[in-house]
């Protein structure tokens, strides 16, 4: 590892540093004139070298600060907490060493994705704690919380955060967050999360374009505009994110990271970002992970391979045609047993991150509904008997009726008009989707999305049967995939253990070399002959 020789490789924010005083440092070389202002003091700060100012001020955890900008107040870009949200002050923040934590392997991955706003009804980091030892019960062995970097208003899934070190006040802040991850360890559960690199939110564009070129308009984002990675004055840009992506891991305490669409992280850089994002964070913690979202046509690009896994989305795509028939928009390329066949055949598995409901698969349907109940027995058989890293979306697990729908609370008018007609748009190819489509603006459509946690006993006990089966089955690549397209079955061979499913809507046989049915998704499904009678749409275990 090289020496660092830029001024801006050093720690930026505000950080303690002992005896009642703290280091502020900020890069800013867009402003003509800059200072502190810290309570009612309005500090000098010197200027260290390519566009840093800094200066260590008598301060405490708890202080309140801004940056003055060429006569202009802003928060600070590395803010690691607003407690008054994104057009407030900063606020220093202290929090005591994570305690040490060992984060299971990726073959043991359990991940239970959940929005701390709609988990609870309080909607807080601490009421999300006392449901932990639930998911512990059921065999998860991870949370993977969805972002919660501070975003516009009260309300949003946090996919267009600003202040990328700062969890959400309107959550319980750092405080909060820290408390959560202690509480998880206790419990043994892993926390991921869920961080957004390749845009911010169009609410904080403006603050951010004060202090320096975070922005490039060489690539353009579906959301908004492109994290300068590669362009003039990348340096520091590409040092404010690794030094975000290290942060969570040594100041929290979190085991690793998801990091959000990366197929839309554009660097031409000799090192991609995201390649640089692993390295640093491996640097703090050797085991903790980083997991890429990437687009099903490119795996192996935009520094994917890097990461310890990956989300993809074909094997969802396959089952969910499968099992519902739609057909529009991104599904109408699938419907074949033989596209599940081939979702199957990810290798090594273990490096790839599947399921039947996530927070985009049931979010971003016009209405946030969730799969229907006929089907999930089956949906959950493929997804956490698959030899991938499995993950349950909040409230799958127990049938939950409550809609996800897309919600914000965007500050600024014409950002949240934009939002409202987006989200008309998004659903012009998707036929089924005639009605009014709900405002994401309106409190009611979070509120809907709460969830009610009324269960289905017989759905639960289903989960945790399969967690049960599922950690006796060998690691690995399947041993066979077979499939009949005309009889709509799958058969995976996983060591003596054989997966059969039925997607039809009769009643099918399908050979099979075991002579038991160890678990089904169905009472009627039973070895008959050579093989295994399977109810419509249902899976069995067999050995």
């Amino acid at each position: 590892m090289r020496d660092r020789h830029h001024t801006w490789e050093r720690p930026l924010g505000a950080r303690p540093a002992g005896d009642g005083q703290v280091q502020f440092t900020v890069w800013a070389p867009h402003a003509e004139s800059i200072t502190l202002r810290l309570g009612d003091s309005e500090l000098a700060l010197e200027h260290a070298g390519d566009g840093v100012y800094g200066v260590l001020a008598p301060a405490r955890a708890g202080d309140d600060y801004w940056f003055c900008l060429d006569g202009r107040l802003l928060p600070d870009p590395c803010s690691r907490w607003q407690p008054e949200g994104l057009r407030g002050p900063s606020r220093v923040v202290a929090l005591p060493p994570p305690e040490r934590f060992q984060a299971p392997s990726l073959g043991r991955l359990v991940i239970y994705e959940l929005h701390v706003g709609t988990f609870t009804a309080e909607g807080t980091f601490e009421a999300a704690a006392a449901h932990l030892e639930e998911l512990v019960q059921l065999g998860v062995t991870a949370i993977e919380i969805m972002p919660v970097a501070e975003f516009p208003g009260a309300r949003g899934w946090g996919y267009d955060g600003v202040y990328i070190s700062a969890p959400h006040s309107g959550y319980g802040g750092p405080q909060g967050l820290a408390a959560l991850v202690g509480a998880a360890h206790r419990a043994g559960l892993a926390v991921l999360l869920d961080v957004v690199y390749n845009h911010l939110g169009a609410s904080g564009v403006q603050a951010m374009e004060a202090f320096g070129p975070y922005f490039t308009d060489k690539y353009e984002t579906p959301w908004g505009r492109a994290i300068n990675y590669d362009d003039a004055g990348c340096g520091a840009v590409r040092e404010w994110v690794l030094q975000s992506a290290e942060g969570w891991v040594r100041e929290f305490g979190i085991d690793g990271l998801r990091l959000d669409a990366i197929h839309s992280i554009f660097d031409s850089s000799p090192e991609h970002i995201v390649q640089a994002i692993v390295r640093r964070v491996h640097a703090v913690r050797p085991d903790a992970l980083v997991i890429g979202e990437i687009g099903l046509d490119d795996p192996l690009r935009h520094g994917g391979p890097a990461c310890d896994a990956l989300w993809v989305d074909d094997l969802h795509h396959a089952l969910h045609v499968l099992l519902t028939g739609e057909r529009d928009g991104y599904y109408a390329d699938f419907g074949r047993v033989s596209d599940l066949a081939r979702g199957f055949a990810h290798t090594p598995p273990e490096r790839f991150v599947v399921y039947a409901q996530n927070h985009d698969q049931v979010g971003n349907r016009a209405f946030g509904d969730r799969l229907a109940p006929a089907v999930r027995p089956l949906a959950a058989f493929c997804t956490l008997l698959s030899p991938f890293v499995p993950l349950l979306f909040m409230g799958e697990e127990y049938g939950e009726q409550a809609p996800f729908q897309f919600f914000s609370d965007h500050i600024d008018k014409q950002i949240a008009d934009a939002t409202r007609e987006g989200r008309r748009e998004e659903f012009a190819d998707f036929s089924q989707f005639d009605q009014q489509v709900p405002d994401p603006q309106d409190p009611a459509t979070l509120e809907r999305s709460k969830l009610t946690r009324r269960a289905d006993p017989a759905l639960v006990g289903l989960y945790r049967e399969l967690l049960r089966w599922r950690s006796r089955l060998p690691p690995g690549e399947p041993a066979a995939i077979e499939y009949d397209e005309p009889g709509r079955w799958l058969r995976v061979r996983r060591g003596e253990f054989e997966l059969v499913c039925n997607f039809g809507a009769e009643a099918t046989s399908v050979a099979c070399e075991g002579s038991s049915v160890l678990l089904a998704t169905d009472p009627d499904c039973a070895i008959v002959g050579d093989g295994v009678r399977l109810a419509p749409l249902s899976g069995a275990l067999v050995a």
